[in-house]
């Protein structure tokens, strides 16, 4: 048989549309031919399903197909089985791929990912069985922060997404409300307190003039950065016009919705705390242990490891407080007399709250100059320190970190719980800043986020014991290289650490050994001194967020416990800085994979 010369470039595209075809259907549907972009296509998966999180981290888009700016993630419980769907899919897709034929790096991201959805496919028993509205986080919060913080206004486009989500909220907290419902009907009801604490939160927000709530405040703050050029002063009043009647008709109406409910809600709920109470409840709380250490240890392990930690760091406190001649009493009273000494305060006004800012602003900085010898590799965002907004700083922690936008056009930002200025002594700020900031959270998510060569959800995927162990681990570093200035510095700094070991004890106390919250409460003030107000929110923290609080000092164990390992079988060849790079330079990682990087990164030195 003869084929012309058009014949065969016909029969080559059609091979080609095919082929692309065929190559398309299994990059979306199928397995995709090779494992990296499957691992992108995961990502994106999950990215489409959720746009406040592509806002959060500012994936570059192309507007005209998909804004993701002018959308908000799905709150109901059909989105929630949809997202259990598909993990389970790509988990089934994932474990087709022949393992042996991979590269190493392909295998550090195989195994990190499959870490990642066999811990949420082992959820699917217990998928409803958490607090999603609750005085520390959820919705009700978190979007007046989401819309200030997070949603980048650059064009008016990006204003008129601003003023639509705002109209979408009372659909969202129609999901929401309908989850809630089903959370009901299977027994899963917060305790009592919780539904209080939130019903005031909302009624407060709904008491607000609209022209001074924060929604409204932030857009107004955010439009008139924009270039004359771009955006005339008319505009910028339709704008705020549009917000105004947005919160009259849609956003007021949507939390008017949810504080109905929650008043219906509190007459079913008990004063009981733990999650013990929960149907299997034993078994969830062992899944979220698991779930935050990535570790197969016990709540009665845990327990144990809590109160060794605690006895230890009593008698290093008690001894530095003896020197100090502070003594005769418990440690927690000793705090308790030294944070409420004016020379250690800010005055509770605007310039206080300000001076405030500013030290941690200049304890940051500095942090950043001095540990340049222990990092080979610093992150290219700066950080920023702001108050957390005064919305919900009642129920908010005391400090807490957001990472920068992928894109770089947000820095990372640090915020400060400034609602008592009395809760802040300067004695306490150097750690929480290296904590929360430098060399603490921000060098561990910036770092991750500029991690060349690896798939993207390597770049954003948490894993709690890691970040938190890290951060807590940074705390201890800057000890040992004598970056608090005087005695009292590094009682505060003994103090943070004490609380994270009272957390191992309070949580498996809360969720397994049926403590009461005011068990609770008595051990943690005995032991950290901390004022009631700030022991009361966290020990509340805890209760709704069952095994997060584990996760610091069991992860900062462990990587002491590995570097320790990498000294001792590398002797002169250790370099602290070489250490931090393999801590740092793979992203988030589960503490057994993070066990296994740092064992092949003894080995290769060894060898050179």
């Amino acid at each position: 048989m003869k084929f012309s010369v058009k014949r065969i470039i016909r029969l080559s595209l059609l091979i080609l549309v095919l082929g692309l075809g065929l190559f398309i259907v299994k990059l979306i549907w199928l397995k995709p031919f090779h494992i990296n972009h499957f691992f992108e296509r995961v990502f994106v998966e999950l990215m489409l399903e959720e746009p406040e999180l592509l806002t959060r981290i500012q994936i570059p888009q192309l507007k005209i197909f998909y804004n993701y700016d002018a959308r908000l993630s799905d709150a109901s419980k059909a989105h929630q089985e949809k997202l259990m769907e598909m993990t389970k899919k790509d988990l089934r897709i994932l474990q087709r791929y022949n393992y042996d034929k991979l590269d190493h790096s392909q295998k550090l991201s195989y195994d990190v990912l499959k870490t990642f959805l066999e811990q949420y496919v082992a959820n699917e028993p217990f998928l409803f069985h958490d607090y999603p509205v609750n005085q520390f986080m959820g919705v009700q919060s978190e979007f007046p922060e989401f819309m200030a913080n997070s949603h980048i206004i650059k064009e008016k486009g990006d204003a008129d997404s601003y003023v639509y989500r705002m109209k979408l909220l009372r659909k969202k907290f129609g999901q929401l409300i309908g989850n809630l419902k089903y959370r009901e009907e299977q027994g899963i009801i917060p305790p009592k307190f919780v539904i209080e604490r939130v019903l005031k939160e909302m009624k407060d927000f709904v008491k607000l003039k609209p022209t001074k709530n924060p929604l409204y405040l932030a857009l107004a703050k955010k439009i008139v950065t924009l270039p004359a050029t771009s955006i005339s002063e008319n505009e910028q009043v339709n704008y705020l016009i549009r917000a105004e009647k947005n919160l009259k008709e849609y956003v007021y109406p949507a939390y008017r919705d949810l504080i109905a409910y929650f008043e219906s809600l509190k007459k079913k709920a008990d004063d009981k705390d733990g999650v013990w109470k929960l149907p299997r409840g034993d078994e969830y709380y062992a899944l979220k242990l698991k779930e935050h250490t990535t570790t197969d240890l016990s709540a009665a392990e845990i327990h144990t490891i809590g109160l060794e930690e605690v006895a230890r760091l009593e008698a290093e406190i008690r001894g530095l407080l003896d020197s100090l001649g502070h003594t005769g009493k418990e440690i927690g009273e000793h705090y308790q007399e030294l944070a409420a000494m004016n020379q250690f305060l800010y005055p509770n006004t605007d310039s206080g709250r300000f001076a405030c800012v500013k030290d941690y602003q200049a304890i940051i900085n500095e942090a950043t100059e001095m540990v340049q010898g222990l990092f080979n590799t610093l992150p290219k965002a700066r950080v920023d320190v702001k108050r957390v907004p005064e919305f919900k700083e009642k129920t908010a922690p005391g400090a807490y970190y957001n990472p920068p936008a992928l894109d770089g056009s947000r820095n990372g930002i640090f915020f400060v719980n400034q609602r008592n200025m009395k809760e802040i002594p300067k004695w306490g700020m150097r750690t929480l800043a290296y904590h929360e900031a430098v060399p603490g959270h921000h060098f561990q998510f910036s770092l991750q986020q500029e991690i060349e060569g690896v798939p993207t959800f390597r770049k954003v995927l948490p894993f709690t014991a890691y970040a938190e162990g890290w951060a807590l681990y940074t705390e201890t570093l800057m000890r040992e290289y004598s970056f608090y200035n005087n005695p009292y510095d590094l009682l505060g700094h003994l103090q943070a650490d004490m609380m994270r070991a009272v957390r191992l004890v309070v949580d498996t106390g809360i969720h397994s050994k049926k403590w009461t919250r005011e068990q609770a409460i008595e051990y943690m003030m005995k032991y950290t001194g901390l004022k009631v107000e700030e022991v009361t929110s966290e020990v509340e923290r805890y209760i709704v967020m069952p095994g997060q609080a584990c996760a610091y000092k069991i992860g900062q164990l462990k990587i002491l416990e590995l570097r320790q390992k990498a000294n001792e079988a590398l002797g002169q060849k250790f370099i602290i800085a070489e250490f931090h790079d393999v801590i740092l330079q793979n992203g988030s990682l589960p503490l057994s994979i993070l066990e296994q990087v740092v064992n092949e990164y003894i080995a290769e030195k060894k060898a050179q």
